[in-house]
């Protein structure tokens, strides 16, 4: 018999493509989705690239609420838990993203312990490891924990560093056979499932469309989410990957290079794509006057922190692709789509 997988929150733009790549690979899947009415678009997205078969079944759970997570953790074998409340949205409620995350996590962890089941892989963030302030630039590794009493850190951070330090507290109290990996990601981009939950790949069609009508200077570590499915399955079925912190960052890319990529690989269809480059000093004005959602931002202007992917590339010889590429197929995708 196929194993079973658990992917949350199957309508996420990642989860949609775990779906995808695990039915592909000949697993049987089941997806939490937070009401029943969002089954037939999951499925409608995941057949635009594999036929689910009989092999897709869904549970209704939500992050935020005890019920349905027994249920759905029933004949299980692994779990991936890439499902998290999104970053961005600025809130005077600091626990507006905390809370989902670190409870989400544990009640993941409480049902898949409960039941047995072999691994669950958490998805986390690169900013779950990186120097609290943005300060210090250089490279850093699994090694290093985001500091999460730093009063400057954007809610966004401190709940994905709190929701994985709160899942792994849990495992070194957890005494049974349940094992426990994190993949920790960069920026996500790559094509689109469907137009319904495109999470980061927005940035790019907001550039293909002409909205962005300047660039600001800020640095993204690309990583396909193909990749990062990919990255996933191999912290999954690995035996070295019991136990361990995996970053899947991708390549480092600042956001003009982007531009320039989609104006100068997109033909008439890059034409809108604006390359001007806007000074820090405007970008903290706007924030400062205009737009709360860029306050998140610029703590970052002008920093190059980067991560380490060595870890993932020698224990699970995961071998990510060029950024150029993903930036060009994430665009390619929005278009055909038409998202922009």
């Amino acid at each position: 018999m196929p194993e079973l997988v658990l992917v949350t929150g199957g309508s996420g733009y990642i989860a949609g493509w775990c779906i995808a790549e695990l039915l592909r690979w000949g697993y049987d899947v089941r997806t939490t989705v937070r009401s029943a009415g969002r089954e037939q678009s999951v499925t409608d997205a995941v057949s635009s690239v594999v036929d689910p078969a009989g092999r897709l079944g869904f549970a209704v759970a939500d992050l935020t609420a005890d019920e349905g997570w027994d249920e759905a953790l029933k004949g299980v074998d692994h779990v991936l838990h890439v499902a998290s409340p999104l970053g961005g949205a600025a809130s005077d409620d600091p626990d507006a993203l905390i809370a989902p995350a670190r409870d989400g996590a544990l009640r993941v962890l409480r049902a898949a312990t409960a039941a047995g089941v072999r691994r669950v892989v958490m998805t986390s963030a690169a900013n779950a490891a990186s120097p609290s302030s943005y300060a210090t630039e250089g490279v850093t590794d699994e090694t290093l924990w985001t500091d999460p009493e730093d009063p400057t850190l954007i809610p966004y951070r401190r709940s994905k560093t709190l929701a994985e330090r709160a899942a792994w507290d849990f495992m070194e109290a957890y005494d049974g056979p349940t094992e426990l990996a994190t993949v920790l990601p960069g920026a996500v981009f790559g094509p689109i499932l469907t137009t319904d939950n495109i999470g980061s790949v927005g940035i790019v069609g907001r550039m293909v469309a002409g909205e962005m009508r300047g660039i600001p200077r800020i640095g993204l570590e690309v990583v396909d989410v193909r990749d990062l499915v990919d990255v996933h399955i191999r912290a999954m079925t690995s035996p070295a990957a019991a136990g361990q912190r995996f970053l899947a960052t991708g390549e480092f890319m600042w956001m003009a290079d982007m531009a320039r990529i989609l104006r100068d690989g997109l033909g008439e269809h890059g034409r809108r794509v604006s390359t001007r480059q806007v000074p820090d000093l405007l970008v903290r004005l706007v924030a400062r006057f205009r737009d709360p959602y860029l306050r998140e931002i610029t703590p970052a202007l002008g920093r190059r922190n980067r991560h380490s992917t060595e870890k993932a590339r020698s224990v699970l010889g995961w071998r990510p692709r060029p950024a150029r590429q993903t930036v060009l197929d994430c665009a390619e995708s929005l278009v055909a789509h038409g998202a922009v």
